[in-house]
């Protein structure tokens, strides 16, 4: 009688160091790949031991060339990330929570056991024991989302809610992207002395002027404000009413604007210079025709527009 009583006294004692030992054994396998371990049957046993006073964040993956999974290997390299950076804590936080990948063709059993038909998947098995268990009281896995993808920053930030302290996760710097930034800023300088005559004509700044009025005259900042298509239905260009504007409208309009612009340009500036007679005669009529043409389109344009408008020039 009294065996039976001292071993169920001893049992408490056998389980915490049994899970001391767990834990000690957890410890040197994140030490020995930079903070994550290489997941089997056994070695998830351990990490998800019932009596855990430590958490847990699991990569569920299938990095095999013959898995052909995109999305596996897009996301790895984020994940061995964060587990490093999450390696650079202090031990006491950093052995209270490990990192862990299961590959599918290392560990096939825990897929079929949890039913996993996907991957890559991330869970989070939170603390069962001791002072880290949540208040909540829940301990089954959570999963955690991909919304805002494979990125090793929202990654970080979702697995430190979970974390004793937050992973300390920095982006790399980004080198190439620094590299490609001053080689834009070099080629703009070098030619910066080719293209500066260009930018101190006062051609130029009229052309963009003019531009940018034809432009915004003809309804671009309408159509942006109010969001309007580029086309309507069946490839329809023309909005019908005072209040509505297609893209491709603009685009019409602005076309005309520009051309009548030019007619009289061209009568009030050019014309008037040609030494020829019968050159000054034949552009006084092919310009003074073109404004004709240009402004029964635009007629024709407006009518087409507001129905019922009962007027035309030539069309």
């Amino acid at each position: 009688m009294l065996l039976p009583l001292l071993a169920l006294f001893l049992l408490p004692f056998c389980i915490a160091a049994s899970a001391e030992a767990d834990h000690a054994q957890l410890v040197k396998l994140a030490a020995a790949n930079n903070g994550v371990i290489r997941l089997d049957e056994h070695s998830y046993q351990l990490l998800t031991n019932p009596k855990r006073t430590w958490s847990a964040s699991v990569q569920f993956t299938a990095l095999d060339k013959r898995r052909k999974c995109g999305p596996c290997k897009e996301f790895d390299p984020s994940w061995n990330a964060v587990a490093k950076a999450w390696s650079k804590v202090s031990a006491a936080e950093r052995n209270s929570h490990f990192f862990g990948t299961v590959d599918f063709d290392h560990a096939m059993t825990i897929f079929q056991q949890l039913g996993l038909q996907s991957a890559p998947v991330v869970q989070v098995w939170p603390a069962t024991d001791g002072p880290r268990r949540p208040a909540n009281g829940r301990t089954n896995p959570i999963a955690l989302d991909f919304s805002q993808g494979f990125d090793a920053a929202p990654l970080a930030e979702q697995l430190s809610h979970y974390t004793p302290v937050a992973i300390p996760y920095k982006a790399p710097i980004d080198y190439s992207r620094i590299g490609s930034g001053l080689f834009v800023l070099l080629s703009f300088v070098a030619a910066l002395r080719f293209i500066s005559p260009i930018l101190k004509s006062r051609w130029t700044w009229a052309a963009i002027t003019v531009l940018t009025s034809l432009v915004m005259t003809s309804g671009f900042m309408f159509v942006r404000i109010r969001g309007m298509p580029y086309t309507g239905p069946n490839g329809q260009w023309v909005a019908g009413g005072y209040q509505s504007q297609y893209g491709q409208e603009v685009q019409v309009v602005s076309m005309i604007y520009g051309t009548l612009a030019a007619g009289f340009l061209m009568l009030t500036l050019v014309v008037p210079s040609q030494m020829s007679p019968s050159r000054q005669r034949m552009q006084v009529y092919l310009w003074t025709g073109v404004i004709f043409v240009m402004y029964s389109v635009l007629v024709s344009l407006f009518k087409e527009k507001n129905k019922g408008y009962p007027f035309r020039l030539l069309l």
